[in-house]
Order: C-alpha cells, then structure tokens, then sequence
C-alpha cells in the first residue's frame, strides 16, 4: 500500500514500508496534496460547508483543473508524469453530458448532449444530440499546443427518431453503440444499438416492461461474463419536464439480448443511477442521486452514495447491499473502473475516485460538475464536463467494456 503524508511541510511516501521523503517540488505536475489530518478537527469559528453542491472543498484554493489527492493510492493511478487538459468547449450548449462510449477501432469518443438540463438545448419538444469527437485529432491538437486548452471539433451524429433523449451508454456491444434513452413525451424509454460508422442506422432491443412503458432510463452496462444488460431507470425524465409523472418504481433492471426476457434484478432506491461491474462480474456498484432533485429542488438529506452488491451467479440478482461511498460533492453519478478495481463517479467537482475499500483516495478537481467519463484506451481518461471536456493522460489502464469475448 502507499501512503502518503505531510511531514513539516514535506511530503513523504512510503512504499510497502520503505520510507522516501519527497520535497512538495517533486510531486507531479498539476497535483495537489491534501492531507486528511488537516482538515479532521475545524474549530467551532471554522467556516463550514453548507450545501455540497455549490461550496466545494478546495482548501487549497488552487485553480481547476488540478489532481487533488487525499491518499497515496491514487498517485499510483497517476503516475510519475499526468497530465490534466481541456479539450473541447462551447460555453453556450451543454454538449458533454452522457453516453461516453470510446470506440478503439475508430480513436473515437462517443457522447450525449445534457438531457433537458441548464444549456441543454433540449425539452419536451427537442431531443438532445449524441456527438463525436476524434481522439487521433485531440492528440494532434495537444502537440501542438503544450500547455493551454485547445478546442477539437466535435461531429454531430445525425440519429434515427426512435432515439430520444440517450442518457446512458456502453460498449462497443456487438461492433454497436449501446445506448439506453430517457424517451420524450409519450415516446417510450429505450436500449437501442447504433452502427458507430456511418449512416449511424439503429436498432431497438427493448421499449417496455410487459407492455408498460419505463420512467426514464438512465444507464447502461454489460455483464463482463454472461453479456446480459443491465440498466438503471429513474424520474429524471419528468424531474426534467420532457416525460410523464412516473408510474412504475425506480429499479435496476437486466435484459437477456438471446431472449428479450427483462426483470427486476434491484430496487430499494430513491435515484437508481450509473452503474458499472468488477471485471469479473461478482461485483456491481450502483450510485444513488436521490440528493439532486431536479425542479423539486437539492435535498442533502437523501442519498448522494455508491452501494455495493454482490451478483448472484445464477439468477443475476443483486445481494448483500452495501455503502461503498457518500460524495462529497453533489452525487455520484455515471461510474467507470480502471483495472485494479477503483471506482470513478462524476460529481458536483469533476471526477472523484475511490480504492475498493471505499476510501475516497484523490479527485480530477474542475470546479464543475460532471456526470460521466470514459478510458480511450489505457491511460487516457476523458471526462464529460456539460460545456467542456478534458483529457486526463494517467497511468490507469482500462477495462473492456462490450461483455466478453464474442460477444
């Protein structure tokens, strides 16, 4: 394990219990270090947080986008040279919201547009927009700009009417985009696979549950070894304007893609929302975002947390409930791994990463929130910022994401 403390001003790691003092100079580019111990007792004058989603904790005041780490761990998912960058902006429309999805045949990330949200530029009677954004372009764009942010191109995809209001998104599924929709008015919620290549033609799997429209889905993934979906559904359709009041509970659900068969696999939350398995599919975390209200209204009292399941090797079920983590920062929304199983949530400060023991170890710090990001690949994470988006170059590596092999 690697801890990492402050000692009179230094800091210090120690490695499997080889201890290395480390002057402040030498971390890495674009880090910060927070030391737990600092801020645990604040005096009753302390100038508190009172709300999690607008007072964010920098106590370092440093200028975003920065690594803020609260534990060693996380310079491991760092690594000796990280860097944070922007990549893409457009101050007027939330164009970065959801459904990242990275397909490595093309350097390609896929993404949604914000669903109904502030800049969103969609509603009851506009649908959002999936877009592209090439990889291959981003890197060139950095090469020749070292420093500051750039702004790479992003293409609009041009998608069949059936599609409404995507939110949620995995993959590549079958060579596909696998994209789950929020549906719009009385057109239904959906899991739809579109060809990543042009004319972007689609293909609806699932629109209802025994003939009962769902609420508004939320997220999307793949079981790593049996390939069946699993996807959360949730109200923020309607919390959002563009979807009738619910009429069914907030649950996780699976799909059988061999025979359409569809049932409940969890429930028990008030927002069901990202989701996303172990590599080796015994595990599955869940974020709750209970806390973000939408027109009702923030509530800190209600969940702002990832549980933690184990998956019943038979019947899929999800059971033996667990807290992994409560955000800091708004709520824990989509949710990626990396391959030594640490946990990456978007959240009202960008992107928060916690070990598997449900320590929160450091954070991709944007003074903005963020609600999805996505590996291209081993070390690059891409994070979806609603008018931004940045590339983070790290040491973590990826994890697949389109189920097992063949499928």
């Amino acid at each position: 394990m690697l801890l990492l403390k402050v000692v009179t001003g230094i800091a210090a790691i120690t490695f499997s219990g080889v201890f290395a003092s480390v002057n402040d100079s030498q971390l890495p580019s674009q880090t910060v270090f927070v030391d737990p111990r600092s801020f645990a007792v604040m005096n009753p004058n302390a100038d508190f947080r009172n709300d999690s989603f607008t007072m964010l904790f920098n106590p370092t005041s440093t200028t975003p986008p920065f690594f803020q780490v609260f534990d060693g761990r996380f310079l491991t998912i760092l690594g000796d040279t990280p860097s944070f960058r922007e990549i893409a902006s457009n101050a007027t429309f939330a164009f970065a919201h959801e459904a990242p999805i990275y397909n490595e045949l093309t350097d390609e990330v896929f993404f949604s547009s914000n669903d109904g949200g502030p800049l969103g530029m969609s509603d009851l009677n506009e649908n959002n927009v999936i877009s592209k954004i090439s990889m291959k372009e981003v890197e060139a764009a950095l090469s020749v700009n070292a420093t500051g942010p750039v702004n790479v191109p992003i293409t609009q995809l041009n998608l069949s009417d059936t599609i409404q209001m995507t939110n949620g998104g995995t993959g590549p599924y079958n060579s596909s985009l696998l994209l789950v929709t929020s549906g719009r008015g009385s057109l239904p919620p959906s899991i739809v696979l579109v060809n990543p290549l042009p004319p972007y033609n689609a293909t609806v799997l699932l629109d209802n549950y025994f003939g009962r429209q769902f609420v508004s889905l939320n997220d999307i993934k793949v079981h790593p070894t049996n390939g069946k979906l699993f996807f959360t559904d949730v109200d923020y359709g309607f919390l959002n304007l563009f979807r009738p009041a619910p009429l069914m509970p907030f649950q996780v659900y699976r799909f059988d893609p061999d025979t359409s068969a569809v049932r409940v696999v969890a429930d028990g939350f008030n927002k069901p929302n990202g989701i996303a398995f172990t590599p080796d599919g015994s595990t599955v975390y869940v974020s709750d975002t209970g806390a973000s209200g939408g027109f009702l209204g923030n509530n800190l009292t209600l969940p702002a947390s990832i549980y933690v399941f184990d998956v019943d090797p038979v019947t899929h079920v999800f059971k033996n409930r667990r807290v992994l983590a409560y955000a800091d920062a708004g709520v824990p929304d989509g949710i990626q791994l990396d391959s030594d199983g640490n946990i990456y949530s978007g959240c009202a400060d960008g992107t928060q990463v916690w070990a598997p023991d449900g320590t929160l170890i450091g954070k991709f710090f944007l003074g903005m929130s963020t609600a999805e990001m996505i590996f291209a690949g081993d070390g690059r994470l891409v994070i979806l910022a609603e008018t931004k988006m940045y590339l983070a170059k790290i040491a973590a590596k990826s994890v697949p994401l389109g189920g097992p092999s063949g499928v």
